[in-house]
C-alpha cells in the first residue's frame, strides 16, 4: 500500500505525521512524494480555530474531488476529533476519520480500508494520547520532539483540552529515545513542543520535570547543539528553568511566552493569569540571567469585551516589554468555550484594525531589538543556499515562526557558520560569515 500525508497546523501534528509515517512504514507500506501515486491520501487536520479549520476543510474538499477510482481519502487528526459529523456532511467523499487521540492506530485503520471496508470512524471521545514510535529527521538538521499531549489549563478561549485531553507527559526515557535516535541521524537542534512545555512531568511526579529533561538531554544526547523551548506558561516558569537554560550551553537563550493579552481585564476573561507585575518580574529574572535571551509571545486581539482602553493596555504591554518577536491573531470563537458565550463582541473591521495596529507596533519593536544585535557575532544554522545567497537561522530565530539571517554567498546547507550581523530588518538579520 501507498501513502501520502498532507499536514495542517502546528509543530505538534507535524511530529504526529512523521510517527504516522513511521508506523505504516514499520508495518511494510511506502510513503510517496505525490498524491497521484498514493493507494490512501491522509490529510492530518488542525482544528484549533475557525482559519486553520476552513484551511483543513478546503484541502479535504480538493482531494475528494481530486482522487482517483480506488483512492481513500482519510481525515485525520484535530479536526476529526472535534467535528467528525460536519466532516462528513461537508465533504462526503472521505472515506475514514481517525481522530488525534487514537492516530496510533492508522495501520490497522489503513489495511481495513484497503481491504475494501466503509465508513470507518476511529475517533475516541475520551481518553488520551501520548505516543512515541522510532523518529526520523525529516527536517534536516532540525527536529520536534513532542513531549507532552493534551493541557489542564482553564483558558476561556482555547479548544485543546476538548480535543487532546488532559496534559500527559511522555516518558523521559522515550524522550531521551527519541534525542539520541535524531542526534544520529544528523540533527542538530531539537525543539520541544508541548500545548505547555514547562508543565512537563508534573503528571508523572516529577517537579521541576522541564530543567530535570533538559539537563538529561544535554547528557544524553551531547551531539545535540541547540535545544529551543516553545510554548511556556509564564506562570510554570521557575528559578530551576532559568539556571538550567542560563547554564547548560546546548540550551538556546530564547522562550516562546505565549501571554494572550497585556490588560488584566481582558486576561481575567480569558482565565488567564492577570498579575502583570509577576511577568514584569518574570521578564527581568530571564534577562537579568540570560541578557543576550530572544523571547517571542502571541497575543489575541478582538477578544469578546475587549475595549479601547484594553486594547491601548496591551500596546502598552508590548512597548514596555520589547518582545524580540510577536505573533497577532484575531480572535476566534470556539465552539463549547466559555469565551464563545461571553457578551460584547468585537466587530471583525474593528479587530481587524487592532491587528494592524499591534502588528505595525511590532515591527517598530523587532526593528529596535534587531538593531541591537549589529555587530555581534553568532553561530547560523545554514538551511537553504542558491542564487548566491544563503538562508539560515541563529538560536534567536525559531524554525517556521520567525525570521531568517540572510547572508551572501552560498554556504554548506546543514552546516553551522559563524557570522557577524552587519544590518537590521523588521523581520531578517543580515550577516557577512566571519574570516576563517
Amino acid at each position: 500500500m501507498r501513502f501520502y500525508i498532507e499536514t495542517f497546523g502546528c509543530p505538534k501534528n507535524t511530529v504526529d505525521s512523521e510517527m504516522i509515517a513511521t508506523l505504516l512504514e514499520e508495518a511494510g507500506h511506502r510513503a510517496v512524494p505525490h498524491p497521484r501515486q498514493a493507494d490512501i491520501l491522509i490529510v492530518n487536520t488542525c482544528g484549533f480555530i475557525h482559519d486553520a479549520r476552513e484551511e483543513s476543510y478546503q484541502a479535504l474538499a480538493k482531494w475528494a474531488k481530486r482522487k482517483r477510482r480506488g483512492q481513500k481519502l482519510v481525515a485525520a487528526g484535530c479536526l476529526a476529533q472535534r467535528e467528525g459529523v460536519e466532516i462528513r456532511r461537508r465533504v462526503p467523499r472521505v472515506d475514514a476519520l481517525i481522530g488525534a487521540r487514537n492516530w496510533n492506530e492508522i495501520v490497522s485503520l489503513c489495511e481495513r480500508l484497503a481491504a475494501g471496508a466503509e465508513g470507518l470512524d476511529w475517533v475516541r471521545p475520551e481518553g488520551n494520547l501520548i505516543a512515541s514510535v522510532r523518529r526520523r529527521a525529516t527536517l534536516g538538521r532540525t527536529a520536534y520532539i513532542k513531549i507532552a499531549d493534551g493541557c489542564d489549563a482553564a483558558c476561556a478561549f482555547c479548544a485543546i483540552p476538548l480535543i487532546k485531553g488532559p496534559y500527559r507527559s511522555k516518558p523521559m526515557a522515550e524522550v531521551l529515545r527519541e534525542a539520541q535516535e535524531l542526534a544520529r541521524q544528523g540533527v542538530r537542534e531539537i525543539v520541544l513542543i508541548a500545548q505547555d512545555t514547562t508543565a512537563y512531568g508534573r503528571d508523572l511526579g516529577l517537579r521541576d520535570g522541564l530543567p530535570t529533561l533538559l539537563r538529561a538531554i544535554a547528557e544524553a544526547a551531547p551531539d545535540i547543539t541547540w535545544v529551543r523551548i516553545l510554548y511556556a506558561y509564564p506562570q510554570h516558569v521557575t528559578p530551576a528553568l532559568i539556571e538550567a537554560m542560563a547554564t547548560l550551553p546546548q540550551v538556546c537563550h530564547y522562550l516562546d511566552l505565549p501571554l494572550q493579552h497585556g490588560h488584566p481585564d481582558t486576561l481575567r476573561r480569558m482565565r488567564r493569569p492577570y498579575d502583570l507585575q509577576q511577568v514584569y518580574d518574570l521578564i527581568n529574572a530571564l534577562r537579568t540571567a540570560m541578557p543576550d535571551i530572544a523571547l517571542r509571545s502571541t497575543f489575541i486581539v478582538g477578544y469578546p469585551g475587549e475595549t479601547e482602553q484594553e486594547f491601548q493596555g496591551l500596546l502598552d504591554f508590548m512597548r514596555a516589554i520589547a518582545f524580540d518577536r510577536v505573533g497577532v491573531f484575531r480572535y476566534s470563537a470556539e465552539a463549547g468555550t466559555p469565551a464563545a458565550e461571553l457578551p460584547n463582541p468585537v466587530s471583525a473591521e474593528e479587530m481587524a484594525a487592532r491587528y494592524d495596529r499591534a502588528m505595525r507596533l511590532q515591527e517598530e519593536i523587532s526593528l529596535a531589538r534587531h538593531r541591537a544585535q549589529v555587530g555581534r557575532e553568532l553561530d547560523v544554522l545554514i538551511e537553504g543556499a542558491a542564487d548566491g545567497l544563503s538562508v539560515g537561522r541563529s538560536y534567536r530565530e525559531a524554525p517556521e515562526v520567525d525570521g531568517f539571517v540572510l547572508l551572501p554567498d552560498e554556504h554548506p546547507v546543514g552546516e553551522f557558520l559563524r557570522a557577524r550581523i552587519v544590518r537590521a530588518e523588521p523581520h531578517d538579520l543580515i550577516a557577512r560569515a566571519c574570516p576563517g
